[in-house]
Formats: C-alpha cells, structure tokens, sequence
C-alpha cells in the first residue's frame, strides 16, 4: 500500500493508570516533511515518540507508518520498517574515533571489535566519507569522540542515524546544551537530511525552530494537539500564548 503521509496517527489515548499522557490525539505528516512539534513541558512530547517507536504501547487508537499498522509491533522491528530515534543525550561510543562510530553503525554485521582490527571495504569507506562530509565532522574523523564538542557528538549520532537509512528521523531536542554556532550547526544538518528524509523533530529552542521550520509546526498541550500552521500562526495564536503562561513565545 503507498501513501503519501509516511505518518498518520488517530484517535491515539496512552493512559498511565488514570492520567491520559496523550488523549485522542490525531496527527498526520507527508512523505519528505520536516515537521517540529513543540509544547510545554508535560504536554506529551517524549510519549509522543515513545509510541511512534513501539516503546509505548497505545491504550487506543492507532499509528500507521507508510500505511501499515504499527501497533503491537517490536521496538526492533519498527527500526527495521524504518524509523530512527535520535534521544536527547548523544548515544555514541566515546573510545572509539568519529569514523569507526560511523563505521560500526554502516556495517550492521560488525562488532565493534572488528571495526577496530578489520579493514573496512572500499564501498563502506565511501559511505563513511559521504556521512563524514554531511556532519561537517571529516577534520575529526580520526579523533576518538570522547574529545567533541556536545553539538559535534549530537551531528555525530544524527549521521550514525542516518547511516542505518531511516526513512523517518525522530530528533527530540537536538539543540538542548548547545552554543548558538553548534544550534546553527545542527539546524543546517537537519534542513539538509531533510531533502531526502522525513524528519519530526521535538525543540524547546524557539530560535532553532524558526531556523528549521520552513513548512507547519504542530504544538502540544495536555496530550493533545492544540493547534498547527507556520511558525508565525503558531506564536501569534492566542490558545498558544495561553498554555505558554500567558507569555508570547520569544
């Protein structure tokens, strides 16, 4: 079955005894759409992506991923159909270099002692480079990513998500603890993937929203979605200046 939504999900209620973490929530995203969703803290955000990745099971409704019912299905076997999860602490193995992390995650079959000893083939090392040169990390290939920066450790695991071709990136704020050069970073890494990805990407920073978010952003509040439109609707909708304590967002 093809669609052109890569995402749809409907009537979805996670009720954790008695409190409902999300609640009749309907969401939708076409193929090849970067889509930032945002929202006080509370307003079901991780859960959001818990349950898009099989961690979360749904109390009711359902998750459709490229047509297909997602429900009841194993947190590796969503992997598998195609959706990657960046969390909000870069997951990347600090003693070996940029490349061999790259390395690893582009040979599935690999352990990581073999990454260590074994050359890699020609076409492997191709995939590498092109990942190297996407992340803006190729002068650090060879430095043990224990020595990056937090913004070139959060690139780092963006490329060793995009190493296992994901057709749908899930980002949860991926410009938490960053400078204002590595947020910039960052938001050029994700416009870029996004000629090529669908990509939902979770954010607190308003700034680094404005920077990526060149289509609708979807905005959270109590399990729900509140409202969606451009950046601008968004932050001049009364509802919205509302549940972000009577503030405007800045």
């Amino acid at each position: 079955m093809t669609t052109s939504k890569i995402l749809e999900i409907e009537n979805l209620t996670i009720n954790f005894d008695g409190f409902k973490a999300l609640n009749n929530l309907n969401f939708s995203m076409d193929t090849g759409e970067l889509r930032v969703i945002i929202g006080p803290n509370g307003a079901g955000k991780t859960t959001f992506l818990d349950v898009i990745t099989g961690k979360v099971q749904p109390t009711e409704g359902r998750v459709l991923f490229k047509g297909k019912n997602i429900k009841k299905t194993p947190e590796y076997q969503i992997a598998c159909l195609g959706i990657g999860r960046k969390f909000q602490t870069p997951r990347v193995y600090l003693n070996l270099t940029v490349r061999e992390n790259l390395d690893l995650v582009c040979n599935r079959n690999k352990s990581v002692f073999s990454t260590l000893f074994n050359r890699p083939a020609a076409t492997e090392m191709r995939t590498v480079a092109e990942l190297l040169e996407t992340i803006g990390l190729e002068a650090k290939a060879d430095l043990a990513a224990t020595l990056l920066s937090h913004g070139e450790k959060q690139r780092l695991e963006i490329g060793m998500l995009v190493a296992q071709s994901p057709d749908l990136l899930l980002v949860d704020e991926p410009a938490a603890g960053l400078t204002d050069e590595e947020t910039e970073n960052v938001g050029a890494l994700l416009l870029s993937l996004a000629e090529s990805h669908s990509i939902i990407a979770i954010e607190h920073d308003m700034e680094f929203v404005r920077q990526i978010a060149n289509n609708k952003v979807t905005v959270l509040h109590q399990g729900s979605v509140l409202c969606e439109g451009t950046m601008d609707q968004v932050q001049n909708d009364p509802r919205v200046i509302e549940v972000y304590l009577g503030q405007p967002i800045t």
